[in-house]
């Protein structure tokens, strides 16, 4: 199935904060963007709600259960439409690297230091600014 033209695909993501660092991931070097790191989440399925994927995206990736918590920041890139949302962290968790290269906790300050996508561009400026706090 093939989107119209006047269709976005919504993609979602999750801004995990632990003591001052946010979690991110390496995409798979055969991956759109290969090699750039993201936040943790992806494409949201037919008939999904963003909190669905999101956590089913988790879920997939890190092999982590979260609660999707408030929504921060949105931004489009051609027929994209990123959704950002906070999400609290659970000290149990134990995230793996199941669909992701690995993943790492980096400090708020340091996320312009490693290369994402174009389309996270504003957010991470945003975040590293302090503009976009929880």
């Amino acid at each position: 199935m093939t989107l119209a033209a006047h269709e976005l695909q919504v993609v979602v993501a999750a801004l995990i904060e632990r003591g001052g660092r946010l979690l991110i991931s390496q995409r798979r070097p055969d991956a759109g963007h290969g090699g750039r790191w993201e936040f943790p989440g992806g494409k949201r399925e037919p008939g999904e709600q963003d909190v669905q994927a999101l956590s089913r995206e988790l879920r997939e990736e890190l092999g982590i259960e979260l609660p999707i918590g408030p929504h921060a920041w949105t931004a489009r890139s051609g027929p994209l439409e990123l959704r950002f949302y906070w999400c609290r962290w659970a000290d149990a968790l134990r995230p793996r690297p199941l669909e992701v290269t690995q993943f790492r906790w980096v400090p708020v300050e340091a996320l312009c230091d490693y290369p994402f996508p174009p389309a996270d561009s504003q957010l991470v400026q945003a975040l590293v600014d302090g503009r976009l706090a929880r």
